[in-house]
């Protein structure tokens, strides 16, 4: 008997009614303002996800063993942002509303806002983890706020001061850190230094992970748009995961910035196609 060629991340082959955790694709790159590709990135990582197992030995857990549904990749408008963050935040509102764990894989970082507004209407108290290399904290980017390199501050716009913590950052305007510095959001520079600090204060509370593939270091992880040396390794970053689902309440996340034009190797795919294994798993707590 024939089957449909439906081509889902490894493992995530639950029905709806049953799952958990919804993966859903925002292929979109339209403000990337240094090197296009990341509407690539969600296709690749299904597609190669499948060069890897669904157990994982650093968690002693198997993704055939969580009841996960991939919903597949959204059809965006890509000549417009604010359309294509309406789609986003459509998608995740059906799934907070049916009681699950939406889990964006972009795409450039602005899919995030529209993640972000959904669940910031779920869950008013909503706090932000983000993991990244650069700030994002710009008020516009060539006169566009609606850019890759303003989501953050996009999000603190609907958050308010003291709900943003950030970590691995190591670029960015001179303006973005003095304004964050301000009391808007906390950073934490180059590492994740004071990460378990952080999520012990945030206890019962809301949180929405954000991670921008590009706190790994380019060595690790070539395959983005604008890479920044002096990131993290895969070890830190998963450590960071672990850390963040074990003790605190996370209502929704996404993975991306993964461009797979830029690594023909395939690294870079099978490191992004690992962490968001290694976060299925870790959510599934």
């Amino acid at each position: 008997m024939l089957n449909r060629n439906i081509e889902t991340f490894l493992g995530c082959e639950a029905e709806y009614t049953n799952a958990e955790i919804v993966l859903y694709g925002a292929p979109f790159d339209s403000t990337t303002s240094y090197r296009p590709g990341t509407r690539f990135g969600s296709k690749a990582i299904r597609s190669e996800s499948y060069g890897l197992e669904t157990y994982s030995p650093y968690q002693d857990k198997d993704l055939i063993d969580i009841p996960v549904f991939d919903s597949g990749d959204l059809e965006l408008c890509f000549g417009d942002p604010q359309q294509a963050l309406l789609q986003i935040e459509d998608r995740a509102q059906t799934i907070l509303e049916d009681g699950k764990l939406p889990f964006l894989l972009g795409g450039e970082h602005l899919v995030t806002l529209g993640a972000v507004r959904a669940s910031a209407k779920k869950y008013p108290n909503l706090h932000i983890l983000h993991f990244d290399a650069h700030a994002d904290l710009r008020e516009d980017y060539l006169g566009m706020k609606l850019s890759h390199a303003c989501v953050i501050r996009r999000c603190w716009e609907l958050l308010g001061d003291s709900r943003i913590f950030q970590f691995g950052i190591r670029s960015g305007d001179q303006t973005e850190f003095r304004w964050g510095a301000q009391g808007h959001v906390s950073t934490r520079k180059f590492d994740f230094e004071g990460l378990k600090e952080t999520i012990t204060a945030l206890h019962g509370k809301p949180i929405y992970l954000t991670v921008d593939l590009d706190v790994l270091d380019p060595s690790v992880f070539p395959g983005t748009g604008t890479p920044e040396a002096g990131g993290v390794t895969f070890l830190q970053l998963l450590s960071a995961l672990l850390t963040v689902c074990s003790g605190s309440w996370v209502v929704g996340c996404d993975v991306n910035e993964l461009s797979p034009p830029y690594d023909p190797s395939g690294i870079s795919t099978a490191t992004a196609c690992k962490v968001v294994r290694e976060l299925l798993l870790a959510l599934s707590n």
